[in-house]
């Protein structure tokens, strides 16, 4: 048992972003550390809710429900460059200044990938730090490619290509992009800090300890990761403010009294873009025969004409609504893949942008799922592949193998085991 420490986990975007150092946050805290939760204003109350300690960093991330604001920031090909060049490095200097005052008294950090003040903080206060990826597309590999946002049909093509056309692809790239880590380089020189190697909005890994916080089912570790990354399974955190444990009351009868329905469901940020998505939802599982549910917000143009046949709920815990589903349809971010992953159910994957596509394909390669770009999404097209993966008993074979094996990981524990471990002098965090 490592004694007690003060370790500060710092996180920005999206609630999928966030709910993963929660969810290791409450682990610490119940292993008896002083657990803080560092991240966008918009979240304060969530978090002490939780009884977790925290601190604001900016950028607040405060407009993640705004449609106008998201459809800028999801866009499918330039979505990924914009939240970086618009939004988090223009901000850096302010997240820095505000992580350095949450580091305060801090025996470990623990930092979002696209939290680049962690490491500057690190590197002039002497706080040990541990660098984190939620997604397997934020360690890049020449063995593993990810999928490029916008371009699915095209990385599928190039995939094949193998590991050496990779690694040119992927100089190229950086060497294109290097620019874009200006404002990175420019705050290194005034704290007069040394420039990090490589390319520091991608290649700005702890040099002790870096976690993969999501399954080696999604994403192997293949040989050219870091050696010091650490896959730890998902840590999973699956509750909205001032919602109770447990399935409301309205949505626990429906599933009960039917046959398993289609769980129609997309993230706060896809949802805000998504168009006709449960217009068209409604009209394939009414087409296909068989009973929906809604989740998310309640559409004024949709309403089920036959409430035993489907049902609307802006809210539901996955954990428990996934396993009563025949079919989940999600927009493949990566805390919805990961519960339906656990759930053992086959998928339609609806991605959009940023992590999306790449979740998508991996989902794909594993034979539980078909995937359809969200810009695509209508009727005729969701009832043709939803009633591909009905009738197709193999891949609902290969689902529930995928859940057995994802549901026998603890992502927590793995994540705290290893944080502990780093807090040891002298024993490495993934002994």
């Amino acid at each position: 048992m490592s004694p007690p420490r003060r370790i500060v986990l710092m996180a920005v975007g999206s609630l999928g972003d966030l709910h993963p150092y929660i969810a290791i946050a409450l682990g610490l805290k119940g292993r008896g550390h002083d657990a803080v939760v560092a991240t966008s204003p918009c979240y304060r109350a969530k978090v002490e809710a939780l009884g977790l300690g925290f601190r604001p960093v900016r950028p607040d991330c405060d407009r993640v429900d705004d449609p106008s604001f998201m459809a800028r920031y999801m866009d499918p090909r330039r979505g990924t460059v914009r939240v970086l060049r618009e939004l988090f490095l223009p901000a850096l200097r302010d997240s820095y200044e505000d992580a350095t005052a949450a580091a305060s008294g801090a025996d470990l950090l623990v930092s979002h990938t696209i939290f680049y003040a962690t490491r500057l903080v690190a590197a002039k206060t002497g706080i040990p730090w541990v660098s984190t990826a939620i997604t397997p597309s934020a360690l890049y590999s020449i063995h593993d490619p990810p999928m490029f946002p916008g371009r699915p049909g095209v990385s599928r093509l190039l995939r094949p290509l193998g590991p050496a056309f990779w690694r040119g692809a992927w100089n190229f790239a950086s060497l294109a992009t290097r620019h874009w880590a200006g404002p990175i380089r420019q705050l290194e020189a005034e704290l007069g800090l040394p420039a990090v190697k490589g390319h520091p909005l991608v290649d700005a890994h702890s040099p002790e300890l870096a976690l993969a916080l999501f399954s080696p089912v999604l994403a192997p570790k293949p040989p050219d990761w870091p050696p010091q990354v650490k896959v730890t399974g998902f840590p999973f955190f699956d509750l909205r403010d001032g919602d109770e444990p447990g399935l409301p009351g309205e949505l626990a009868r429906f599933l009960d009294d039917g046959p398993p329905p289609i769980v129609f469901t997309l993230g706060m940020s896809s949802a805000n873009v998504a168009g006709r998505f449960f217009e068209d939802s409604l009209a394939a599982a009414e087409s296909l025969g068989m009973r929906a549910v809604l989740v998310g917000k309640r559409h004024s143009v949709v309403e089920p004409a036959d409430p035993a046949r489907a049902i609307w709920c802006e809210y539901a815990p996955y954990s428990q609504l996934f396993p009563k589903a025949a079919i989940i349809v999600h927009g493949g971010g990566i805390g919805t893949t990961g519960l339906s992953m656990r759930a053992g159910r086959p998928m339609l994957v609806v991605p959009f942008s940023h992590d999306q596509p790449d979740n998508a394909d991996r989902l794909r390669r594993l034979g539980i799922a078909r995937v359809l770009p969200g810009p695509r999404y209508s009727a005729p097209r969701v009832a043709a592949a939803l009633r591909l993966l009905r009738d197709d008993p193999s891949c609902a074979r290969r689902a529930a193998e995928v859940g057995e094996r994802v549901s026998g990981e603890d992502g927590v524990s793995a994540a705290c085991d290893a944080l502990e471990g780093r807090l040891r002098p002298g024993i490495p965090g993934d002994h």
